[in-house]
């Protein structure tokens, strides 16, 4: 058997540059590259090995190792799931703070390598610098903690264990029931081993992405169910986005007269002026989508996990016979809620869905004009609030009414926490599929600009657009500079509404009287944060990273400095002054927080009781 001696890091990475995938007979290059940020566990390592012997793997040197993850994350998703970079860091801190990165993706079913660096397999320097050492088991290290937030953990102690867990690591990532976070925890001893590898373990290996036609009988007993509803809604999740279904979701729609509702993963699968395409659905979700879903006799889920805002913590679907059809490639989601499982991909599942009930003479029961009536209802509303003007400066609606109108139908927004999540759920109008890019499975504060980068580098041919708040920027922003180092632009629109209002908001709406969301001095009177607004300049903040940045206050000049922008060569932030708490609430929609039942305000104590009677309301599975 012929071999090759290499590190255990150079073997890693010849073998990553190896790796490519098949779907619907189009080969793709796999892993694209790594990002890293170098200490002591790693440097020495992998470091060294992509220095030396990187291979086709490009390098991309992040700023912060969640941020990194986040971009690699977002690489993954804005690419459908089809190609990946892979994340190494040192040990302690630095592999810990790819952990939330690791759950962002895990919960989003997305695809990422992570490669932090671990303690010495041998044990003599001991302990070394940044080991967390556990006196009751002496296995256990940092990187233990990625057990929880991974679809598939290994840590490699000898040069060899190589083989099976990059193998193992690679069925993970590339299947698309299982995608998610992968960590191979490695040794920083072990990096540096030689072994004899197996040239074999080398060899172009394509891992062919088969799409999974449903089951016969799951066919059978979904349509028999369909055939006995009148009223059925569609949710569309991000399950249509990665299987690229949505011409199927459209004919399905259409052949049936079926409204199409859409979570945050699925926003676009349907353009918005489609005259079924209802809108965003649940806690966050339009008044057309949430009145049909109430009244809906049926539910097809098609690629959603059906999360508590999607289902308005499971309140949103009120008719007494309601039933559940779930098209996912995951059993795991087909089965929720009791439904009717059709385990396959959103295309094969869309397609023979839609023969079998063709073939059965099926139509739903809406109304004529019932659908459009109710859409043309909404669609006002948006226009309402896109131009809604506040006697104190510029509305939240109406500044993302501007941007929505300026930035271009093939643009892709990226935004991740805060209240502009529900404002763009409701509000936003995509016309093109994978313009909406939205990390809400997690919804993770400081997604936004390394998740726009990550879009940027998946597609640098569209523009790319982070929205978020001043909150999200001050916890993240630090990819910013890499996306400049990089040379891939992105335009960071950042909402400056002095605090985390979002939250401030939902307090405020339980009870409280507002504590500890706003950027305000603290006070000498109350010893509380109620002082005047902290002055932050963000535009100079960015400037003195190397970005260009303008400053508005009003819709003329956001829609000015949209145009600008768009001529910049370079990353480019936009400070955005807007009224705090302008943002829009519910639409026949709730959602399940804990309120306390015992407390001194009496507000609160009324919040906890209309709460428990919403509870007792709601579906129990």
């Amino acid at each position: 058997m012929a071999t090759i001696r290499l590190t255990m890091a150079q073997a890693l990475l010849k073998f990553l540059d190896q790796q490519f995938i098949s779907v619907d007979g189009h080969e793709i290059k796999f892993v694209q590259g790594v990002m890293g940020i170098f200490g002591h566990g790693n440097v020495t390592g992998i470091g060294e090995a992509l220095e030396r012997s990187a291979g086709d793997l490009n390098f991309i040197q992040g700023k912060n190792e969640q941020g990194m993850v986040h971009a690699a994350a977002a690489f993954a998703k804005q690419n459908n799931r089809k190609q990946i970079y892979a994340c190494t860091t040192s040990i302690g801190p630095g592999a810990l703070n790819m952990v939330t990165a690791a759950a962002t993706a895990t919960v989003n079913r997305i695809p990422v390598l992570l490669l932090p660096g671990d303690n010495f397999a041998s044990r003599q320097p001991d302990p070394v610098l940044q080991q967390l050492e556990v006196p009751g088991d002496y296995t256990i290290s940092a990187t233990d903690a990625f057990k929880a937030v991974s679809k598939y953990w290994d840590r490699i102690v000898r040069p060899e264990q190589l083989m099976t867990a990059a193998l193992q690591a690679m069925r993970v990532l590339t299947d698309p029931a299982e995608m998610g976070a992968v960590t191979l925890a490695l040794p920083q001893d072990v990096q540096a081993e030689a072994y004899d590898y197996p040239l074999s373990f080398f060899d172009k290996r394509v891992h062919t992405i088969d799409r999974r036609p449903p089951a016969a009988d799951a066919v059978k007993r979904a349509a028999k169910l369909i055939l006995e509803k009148k009223k059925p809604l569609i949710i569309a999740g991000g399950g249509v986005l990665y299987a690229v279904a949505s011409k199927e979701l459209a004919a399905f729609a259409e052949a049936f007269g079926i409204p199409v509702a859409e979570t945050q993963a699925g926003k676009s699968s349907l353009p918005w002026n489609h005259p079924l395409q209802v809108g965003a659905v649940g806690v966050t979700g339009t008044l057309a989508a949430n009145l049909i879903a109430k009244d809906a006799d049926l539910i097809i889920g098609v690629g959603t996990r059906y999360s508590d805002f999607t289902t308005s913590s499971k309140s949103a679907f009120g008719h007494p016979d309601v039933q559940f059809v779930n098209l996912n490639i995951s059993s795991f989601d087909s089965a929720k809620l009791n439904g009717v499982s059709v385990t396959a991909d959103a295309k094969e599942g869309l397609r023979e869905l839609l023969a079998a009930l063709t073939a059965a003479g099926y139509a739903s029961g809406y109304a004529a004009e019932e659908i459009s009536s109710l859409k043309k209802q909404w669609d006002d509303e948006v226009d309402r609030l896109y131009a809604m003007e506040h006697s104190e400066g510029l509305s939240q609606t109406r500044a993302l009414g501007v941007i929505n109108e300026n930035i271009g139908a093939s643009a892709v927004i990226v935004a991740a926490a805060g209240s502009l999540p529900g404002d763009l759920h409701r509000l936003w109008r995509s016309e093109q599929p994978k313009t909406y890019h939205m990390e809400y499975g997690f919804s993770c504060m400081g997604y936004e600009i390394a998740g726009a980068f990550g879009a940027a580098l998946a597609e640098p041919e569209r523009d790319t657009y982070a929205v978020l708040g001043d909150g999200s920027y001050l916890m993240l922003h630090s990819e910013l500079v890499t996306s400049l180092q990089e040379g891939r632009k992105i335009t960071v629109l950042l909402f400056d509404n002095h605090g985390f209002q979002c939250i401030h908001n939902l307090q405020r709406g339980h009870g409280s009287d507002g504590f500890g969301n706003e950027f305000r001095y603290r006070s000498k009177e109350t010893n509380g944060l109620t002082g005047g607004y902290m002055p932050i300049d963000f535009a100079a903040h960015a400037r003195s990273l190397g970005a260009k940045a303008y400053k508005v206050g009003t819709a003329e000049e956001l829609r000015e400095a949209l145009l600008l922008a768009k001529q910049e060569t370079v990353t480019t932030l936009i400070e955005i002054s807007v009224v705090p708490g302008t943002n829009t609430g519910g639409y026949e929609s709730w959602w399940h927080v804990g309120v306390p039942e015992v407390s001194v305000s009496e507000n609160v104590v009324e919040a906890s009781q209309k709460m428990k009677a919403r509870v007792q309301s709601a579906r129990s599975i």
